[in-house]
């Protein structure tokens, strides 16, 4: 082809007519102008088609990503809960004392001691760079609010977590039986359902037996400070299930707008 062409210009070239050799001239830089925009649109096009395929590979990990993050919430929130619903108990026993009953007492003191914290997992895409290729403006915006949102709740969490290893847990051991407590915590599967041991299976797997120094739970129950503690163990716990319940609203929001995006 290129022989041809060249073969063309030659003979215009010795027939010395000069119009039509610039018409020609004119031609064939259009052509060849043509066959680069032809060529950057086909290399456009498969550049394009490599981004969506990696956008779509994004948007399903994330997918996966935020179920198992819902999951692990939705099971920390039910903890968040039960230790809310042990110190509203415990308070009606302090006011009650007539509706104490030792088990009972034991079981939900088990109830307040767990902490838990959201250990979500994050997939940094703004730092990757890869945020750009979601073509979706809404969800780059929610998927870049994501880390400081968990900040809050991991901030809520932790105080708790504090207040507990720093005042509440000594306290029970200094006026009551934690090893009964924790027995029946561990029966329960309490304790190592919600990880608050840095090896649970350990836990779980060890009988600790009830202590044979039994103090009277009513000193427990009637002490002044023991209200105290109830309280914040009741204030921290709703509010960092109030947390809880916000960033599983964006869990889920985040979980509809990519299910839509990979369905399209």
């Amino acid at each position: 082809m290129i022989k041809f062409f060249r073969q063309i210009r030659y003979k215009l070239m010795s027939s010395g007519n000069t119009s039509k050799y610039l018409k020609y001239a004119i031609g064939e830089i259009l052509l060849v102008m043509i066959g680069i925009l032809l060529a950057l649109q086909v290399n456009n096009w498969n550049e394009n088609r490599k981004e969506r395929n990696q956008e779509n590979a994004i948007l399903t990990q994330l997918q996966a990503e935020f179920k198992s993050n819902l999951s692990q919430l939705d099971d920390k929130i039910k903890s968040k809960k039960e230790s809310i619903k042990s110190a509203l108990r415990l308070f009606t026993y302090v006011d009650y004392p007539e509706m104490r009953i030792k088990d009972s007492v034991d079981f939900y003191l088990g109830r307040t001691i767990p902490y838990t914290t959201f250990d979500p997992i994050i997939n940094d895409l703004a730092s990757s760079g890869e945020l750009r290729l979601i073509s979706n403006n809404s969800l780059k915006r929610k998927l870049s609010r994501w880390t400081s949102e968990i900040a809050d709740l991991r901030e809520d969490e932790l105080q708790w977590k504090d207040y507990r290893d720093n005042k509440y847990v000594p306290f029970l051991i200094e006026y009551y039986q934690l090893r009964t407590v924790r027995k029946l915590a561990n029966e329960s599967n309490v304790l190592g359902k919600y990880l608050i041991e840095d090896d649970p299976t350990t836990v779980m797997n060890s009988e600790i037996g009830e202590s044979v120094h039994q103090h009277d739970f009513n000193d427990l129950l009637n002490h002044p400070d023991f209200e105290d503690h109830l309280e914040r163990c009741l204030t921290k716990n709703r509010h960092s299930l109030n947390q809880s319940l916000i960033l599983r609203k964006r869990v889920v929001e985040l979980l509809n707008t990519l299910n839509a995006e990979i369905d399209q």
